[in-house]
Order: structure tokens, then C-alpha cells, then sequence
């Protein structure tokens, strides 16, 4: 699948023209004008990468990214109109990977989408995690809590194992149920909610209070592990 690239940008032809040059290299493109509808559509669609924009209708794009950090790890290449030192520092900072200054040369926004992207590819597989109580192995397919193997049904593994892939980032339901049970089975949340109660039973997890399997209400559920 091609990599998705959400662009936050409330200048209509800004995100145009960026739409048309990233899509004629082949990327799937996702636009929103707003702070708002921008974090909706990170949490939902899940992109490779964010371009946003500094100067929101309804808000900084510097606090947007210091709330997108608290959740996701996705890489941010900030395009803004500021040019000093200060909000370049505190762009990088708040976690941004890359800030590229409008007017821009297309040629060199995409060479810096293509390294984003490329440096990203190594982190993607990570073959276990693990906080020194939970680990989870997944070339081995294993669970260990407290350095004792965990018995979880296939379900509850695939689970488990599709948030280990994408560890602190938001998986939606809809994504999870696709995976796990199949497209048909998208709508049925309450198969989903039954198998992360087990999981956080079998984990130790205190399911009023989550340490591991954190809920995002409405969206769906995150790993917070090492």
C-alpha cells in the first residue's frame, strides 16, 4: 500500500497543489483545514506522515503538535511561513522531524517526504516489546508477564499483536476488527470490547484505570508499553 500523507493547511491551494504532486508520485493524500478536523482525521486514518501547517484557523499548529505527541509517534514535517530560529527550535522541540519554509521548491518538499518516509521504514517492525514486567515477542508469537508465559486465545493475540505494532499510536476499532475478524465483522464492536476486557484480565490490567491497554472513547484502543 502506498504511504498516506496528511496534509493540515487551511490555505486551499496550498493543499492543491501539494495534493496533485503527491499523488502524481503515487501517495494517498488526506486534507484537513482546521487543528480540529486534522487531529480527527491522525486519529482515524492512521497516516505515514503529517504536513501541517503553523498558522490554524482555530488554534497554533505548535500546540497541535505538542498534542499529537502525546499519542503518536507519526512524522510531522512542519511547512510554515515563519523563518525564525525560534519557532523553527520550538517546532523540533515539540517533536517535529522536518520544517520547511513557504515559498518551497516542490522538488525538495518531496525529496524531504521521500526521507521522512524512508526513515521511518526500519521502526515500523519491531520484533518485541517490552517494560521489563510485559514483554511481547512477536517473532515468537509469545506473551511473558513477569517472565511467566501468558495463555491467550488466537483472537487475543492478534489483538494484542496488531497494538504491538504500532505501540503509543491509536488503532481504531474499525481497523481492528477488520484485521482480526474480517471486513464483515466492522460494526461489531461489542466482539472487540469482550476480547480487550480478557486481555486486560490476563494482563493485570486494572481495567478502571489501564496501564497497558489504554481506551481513546469512541475510537478505539492504544499499547502503552516500554
Amino acid at each position: 500500500m502506498n504511504a498516506r500523507i496528511l496534509i493540515i493547511d487551511d490555505e486551499a491551494q496550498i493543499r492543491k497543489m501539494l495534493r496533485i504532486a503527491l499523488k502524481s508520485v503515487g501517495y494517498e493524500v488526506i486534507e484537513a483545514e482546521t487543528a480540529e478536523v486534522g487531529l480527527a482525521a491522525l486519529v482515524r486514518q492512521q497516516p505515514e506522515l503529517v504536513i501541517l501547517d503553523l498558522g490554524l484557523p482555530d488554534g497554533d499548529g505548535q500546540q497541535l503538535l505538542a498534542e499529537i505527541r502525546t499519542f503518536s509517534q507519526v512524522p510531522v514535517m512542519v511547512l510554515s511561513v515563519r523563518q525564525s530560529d525560534t519557532d523553527k527550535v520550538k517546532a523540533l522541540d515539540h517533536g517535529a522531524q522536518d520544517y520547511v519554509t513557504k515559498p518551497f521548491s516542490m522538488e525538495e518538499l518531496l525529496a524531504r517526504v521521500r526521507a521522512q518516509l524512508r526513515d521511518r521504514l526500519p521502526t515500523v517492525v519491531q520484533k518485541s516489546l517490552t517494560d521489563g514486567v510485559l514483554e511481547i515477542d512477536l517473532s515468537r508469537r509469545l506473551v511473558l508477564l513477569r517472565q511467566q508465559q501468558v495463555d491467550l486465545t488466537p483472537k487475543e493475540y492478534a489483538v494484542l499483536a496488531m497494538l504491538a505494532r504500532h505501540p503509543n499510536c491509536v488503532i481504531t476499532q474499525t481497523q481492528l476488527l477488520e484485521q482480526v475478524w474480517g471486513p464483515s465483522h466492522k460494526e461489531d464492536s461489542h466482539y472487540l470490547r469482550i476480547v480487550i476486557s480478557h486481555l486486560r484480565q490476563k494482563l493485570g490490567d486494572d481495567p478502571t484505570e489501564p496501564h497497558y491497554l489504554k481506551t481513546e472513547a469512541g475510537i478505539g484502543y492504544r499499547l502503552v508499553l516500554g
